[in-house]
């Protein structure tokens, strides 16, 4: 099939497809439904999350709830209107009592993101908290020591911006990280500016 928008669209509803009849781990037993992404399928913007919680399990869309509230707000704030963007979870699928995605859940999910990522075709990837930025880098450091610096990382195929965010749900518990997560945040449209192939300064390997 040709890499275009459109043919890149039909597959991302086939995998959409594909993915809300999941069962390869245990989450599937305890879900209402699978919360696969939402937004522009064609978006220059990707933000990844953890897991979806109690609403977005009801709904079956990622961050609607508080957190939800929060990123929509920061994201307009910077000219980014979300339905300009495309938001998905490391998992697919609400884990009992809202608890930590375990390893063996994280790794069965991964396929379903990593073709997310090679459909949409971003050029910014924002990771929102530990869970996402680990997953995604490769790398264990923590997210207060790499939140703000882009990083080039090559996901779904090609080279992108991953860019390390605080989970919005952090920054409900804390004023002093609501604040860095709008400073980065802000950074966002220049950081989409440029062209992650040719970039050399100012970025992470």
């Amino acid at each position: 099939m040709p890499n275009t928008t459109e043919s890149r669209r039909k597959e991302l509803v086939g995998v959409f497809r594909e993915a809300s009849d999941c069962s390869r781990c245990g989450l599937s037993e305890s879900r209402t439904q699978v919360v696969f992404g939402a937004g522009d399928a064609d978006a220059d913007l990707m933000l990844v999350g953890e897991a979806p919680g109690a609403e977005e399990d009801r709904q079956g869309l990622p961050f609607v709830g508080r957190s939800g509230a929060l990123l929509t707000k920061l994201l307009a704030e910077a000219g980014l209107p979300r339905e300009r963007v495309f938001i998905a979870n490391t998992l697919k699928c609400r884990p009992p009592e809202n608890r930590d995605p375990r390893p063996e859940e994280i790794e069965t999910c991964r396929p379903w993101l990593d073709e997310q990522i090679r459909l949409i075709q971003p050029r910014v990837i924002a990771t929102l908290g530990n869970f996402a930025t680990k997953l995604l880098s490769g790398d264990p450091t923590g997210i207060t020591k790499v939140r703000g610096v882009p990083q080039l990382r090559t996901l779904g195929g090609r080279t992108v911006f991953l860019y390390p965010l605080f989970h919005p749900a952090a920054a409900l518990r804390a004023t002093g990280t609501a604040d860095l997560l709008r400073r980065d945040i802000n950074a966002l449209p220049d950081l989409l500016q440029r062209d992650p192939v040719d970039a050399t300064t100012g970025v992470t390997q």
